[in-house]
C-alpha cells in the first residue's frame, strides 16, 4: 500500500541574530542562481566581494529587532502551521526551509526513512517566481531524485487565484477594514524585471506592452506580476474594498537594476501628500510574517509614512496560522489523499 507524506516549505531564516549566522544564511540565499541570476563568477564577486563584507551586520540588527524568545518568527509560525496541519493525521507531515534549517536534504531523508513513496510538496508561495517557488521545487526534486528516484511527487501549484486561499485572505483582512482606513496598500516582494522576462516562455509578452498583465496569455502561468495583480483585485473584491481605495507596490529591492514598480518605500513617502493619512498595508506574497513584513514594513515602512505626514499605519498580519488558512492547507491535503486513493485514518 502506498504511504503518503507531506512536505511544507518556506524560505528560511538565520539560526540566530549573530553576525556569523546571518552571514552564513545570506551566503546560501544570495548564491542561489535563481536569486541572483548572474554567471557563477559574477555572482560570487557580487555576493562575496560586495555584499557579505558589510550586509550581515546590518541584517543581524534588523533580525534582532523582530526576534522572539522562541526564535525566528518565520520558523516559529511555520512550526505552528505544521503542527496544526498534522493534527489527527496518521502519516508524516514535515517542514523544511529552502535556506537554513530544517534543510530540504535532511527532511527528505526523514521522509524516505519513514517509507514515504507518495509525496505532496507544498511550497508556501502563492505566486510563481524563479527566486521563490521555482527554486524550492528544483531543490526538493534534486534531493528526491538523489535519495529515492522512484518516489511519486505531487506539487501544490501557485495558489494565487485559489478560491479557498482568496477567501482566507479576505477573512484575515476584514477585521482591520472595519476599524476604518483611507487606503489599503498591497505590498508584494519585488523581483528584478529581468526575472519576469526570463519566466515568460514566449519571451515576447511580459513587460513588452503596457497592458501585458491584463491581456490573456500563456505567460501568465509563470508571471509573478500578473499573479500579484490577480490576487489583489480578487481579495479587494471579496473584502469589499472600493477600487479607488487600494493599490499595489513592490518592496525589498536589491541592487541597481530595475525591479517591479511602483516601489513600496516611494509610495509610503508620497501617500500622505495625496491625502492618505490612515493606511493599512497588506503583504500577500508572504504567507508567514518575517523580516520583510515585521521589520521592513511595520518598522521602516511605518517610520517613512509617519515622517512624511501620515497619522495612522497598520500592517495587517500575514495569514500565519489563521484558521481559514489551515483549512485551506488541509483541504489541499485531503484532495491529494483522494487523488492517491489513500484514506487518512481518523
Amino acid at each position: 500500500m502506498a504511504k503518503p507524506g507531506v512536505l511544507l516549505l518556506n524560505l528560511g531564516s538565520p539560526a540566530s541574530t549573530s553576525v556569523p549566522d546571518v552571514r552564513e544564511y545570506l551566503k546560501e540565499f544570495l548564491l542561489d542562481e535563481r536569486v541572483i541570476d548572474a554567471s557563477t563568477p559574477i555572482r560570487n564577486l557580487i555576493v562575496r566581494g560586495f555584499i557579505l563584507p558589510t550586509r550581515p551586520k546590518k541584517s543581524a540588527e534588523a533580525y534582532a529587532s523582530i526576534w522572539t524568545p522562541e526564535g525566528s518568527p518565520l520558523i516559529v509560525t511555520s512550526k505552528k502551521q505544521r503542527e496544526l496541519v498534522a493534527k489527527d493525521r496518521d502519516f508524516p507531515i514535515a517542514l523544511a526551509m529552502r535556506y537554513g534549517e530544517p534543510s530540504i536534504a535532511s527532511t527528505v531523508r526523514e521522509l524516505v526513512n519513514a517509507g514515504v513513496d507518495q509525496l505532496y510538496v507544498m511550497p508556501l508561495y502563492p505566486h510563481y517566481a524563479m527566486s521563490s517557488y521555482e527554486t524550492v521545487v528544483v531543490r526538493v526534486m534534486e534531493e528526491v531524485n538523489a535519495q529515492k528516484p522512484g518516489m511519486n511527487v505531487t506539487l501544490l501549484q501557485p495558489f494565487y487565484n485559489d478560491e479557498d486561499y482568496l477567501s482566507a485572505m479576505a477573512a484575515s483582512v476584514t477585521p482591520y477594514l472595519q476599524q476604518g482606513y483611507d487606503h489599503v496598500l498591497f505590498s508584494y516582494h519585488g523581483i528584478p524585471e529581468r526575472h519576469l522576462r526570463k519566466s515568460d516562455p514566449s519571451h515576447a509578452h511580459c513587460l513588452e506592452r503596457p497592458d501585458c498583465c491584463e491581456t490573456c496569455h500563456p505567460a501568465h502561468h509563470t508571471c509573478y506580476r500578473h499573479q500579484c495583480f490577480t490576487t489583489t483585485h480578487s481579495v479587494a473584491e471579496r473584502a469589499g474594498i472600493p477600487k479607488d481605495k487600494y493599490s499595489i507596490s513592490f518592496q525589498s529591492r536589491l541592487g541597481r537594476d530595475p525591479w517591479l514598480k511602483p516601489y513600496t518605500d516611494f509610495r509610503l513617502r508620497d501617500m500622505p501628500g495625496e491625502g492618505i493619512k490612515n493606511l493599512l498595508v497588506l503583504c500577500p506574497a508572504f504567507i508567514t510574517d518575517c523580516l520583510e513584513t515585521l521589520e521592513e514594513i511595520s518598522e521602516e515602512g511605518k517610520e517613512i509614512f509617519l515622517e512624511a505626514g501620515g497619522e495612522q499605519f497598520q500592517q495587517i498580519p500575514c495569514l500565519n496560522d489563521h484558521p481559514a488558512f489551515i483549512d485551506f492547507l488541509n483541504g489541499r491535503i485531503d484532495q491529494f489523499l483522494a487523488d492517491c486513493g489513500v484514506r487518512n485514518a481518523e
